[in-house]
């Protein structure tokens, strides 16, 4: 009983946080460890479960939810799919010793790029032509990402698309939930289909997540972006600093 307890009040925090910042899974992951559920699984139980609450933020968001200059929206969700779909079978043929040890390097690389991502993009941009079969080739990119560690594609892709001069943070973090949550939708129907999701653990954490993703994005729309920002980017590296003392020391 206790371990449901603690799934549901993570599941809430988990939803606020992908709404809010991204990285629900940084907290959802560890608590689906708590609970006994091997590694592998716990990351698709993880997805499983922050799902619907994505779907939630991105309703909620709707009104934020712009496309790319020059840019096929619907083009962008179909690589996204598909990328999703890729990194869902990367994942079931992962080894779970593996698994563990590329999750901070792969949380160090977001973490970064999104605090940076300004400064970088402003270099970037003057030294190469930015088009649109460069984005879409990175959202495809992105996609994998997603389907193989769920929640963090919300601050890859934020850090990506910084890159790409998209600067106005209400915009990126509707886009986010929404792309995020067609980044999952593949790799959710490729975990359920392998056997891999731990149902009573990961519908406990649903639930919550549904509500914490609604009342989350109706709060952070209401938060001053540039502070945002600096939540954001602190968050990403003190989660990222503790799955490196977990995995390393």
């Amino acid at each position: 009983m206790e371990n449901y307890i603690v799934l549901f009040l993570i599941g809430l925090i988990a939803g606020a946080l992908n709404a809010a910042a991204g990285g629900g899974s940084f907290i959802t992951f560890p608590a689906f460890i708590y609970a006994g559920v091997p590694p592998i699984q716990a990351n698709a139980s993880s997805t499983v479960a922050l799902f619907p609450g994505s779907l939630a933020s991105a309703w909620k968001f709707r009104e934020y939810i712009q496309p790319f200059p020059n840019i096929s929206i619907k083009a962008m969700l179909i690589l996204t799919l598909l990328g999703g779909c890729a990194g869902g079978l990367l994942l079931l043929y992962t080894p779970s010793a593996g698994f563990k040890l590329i999750v901070p390097w792969l949380l160090l690389l977001g973490s970064l790029a999104f605090a940076f991502g300004k400064q970088i993009g402003h270099w970037l941009r003057k030294k190469i032509h930015i088009g649109s079969g460069l984005v879409l080739g990175a959202q495809f990119i992105l996609g994998i990402y997603g389907g193989y560690f769920g929640g963090a594609v919300g601050i890859m892709m934020m850090a990506v698309w910084s890159l790409f001069g998209l600067s106005d943070i209400k915009v990126i973090n509707a886009n986010k939930t929404l792309f995020t949550g067609i980044a999952n939708a593949a790799a959710v129907i490729l975990f359920i289909s392998a056997g891999k999701v731990y149902w009573p653990e990961t519908c406990t954490m649903m639930a919550a997540t549904i509500l914490g993703g609604y009342f989350g994005a109706h709060f952070t729309k209401k938060i001053d972006p540039v502070k945002l920002r600096t939540g954001i980017v602190i968050f990403n590296f003190v989660i990222t600093t503790v799955f490196f003392i977990k995995t390393y020391i």
